[in-house]
């Protein structure tokens, strides 16, 4: 019997490595992507104090529309960015979460480019 590899468990692992060579600051938080489904989540966290400085996705009030395809992720991103802004934060380290970069992932990123944000 063929048995298929858990996607989501590989994508843990890749994530759990990944982390370990990144963390944020205060002055340079990391931004964090969580891609489901039907949404995507973008996050700024300080990883030293262990909070959350902005959090944007497509399930908030503001957002309206499909929140599962490239332009959703791009008006993610540059919502992020703009909340980073009004926190004068400039200077970011990107996490992928263990996803692949390309499609949603690329276009949340390049929406927080095109809004200010340096990664």
């Amino acid at each position: 019997m063929v048995t298929r590899k858990d996607a989501n468990k590989a994508r843990l692992q890749r994530h759990k490595r990944v982390r370990g060579r990144i963390s944020g600051t205060a002055e340079c938080p990391r931004l964090n992507v969580y891609r489901s489904l039907n949404n995507i989540y973008a996050q700024l966290i300080d990883d030293q104090s262990g909070t959350t400085l902005a959090a944007a996705s497509t399930l908030d009030k503001d957002f309206n529309g499909y929140g599962g395809n490239k332009e959703a992720a791009r008006a993610v991103g540059k919502k992020i960015a703009e909340l980073a802004a009004a926190k004068n934060i400039k200077d970011v380290v990107f996490d992928r979460g263990g996803y692949l970069y390309h499609g949603r992932v690329q276009e949340l990123a390049e929406g927080a480019r095109e809004g200010g944000l340096n990664f």
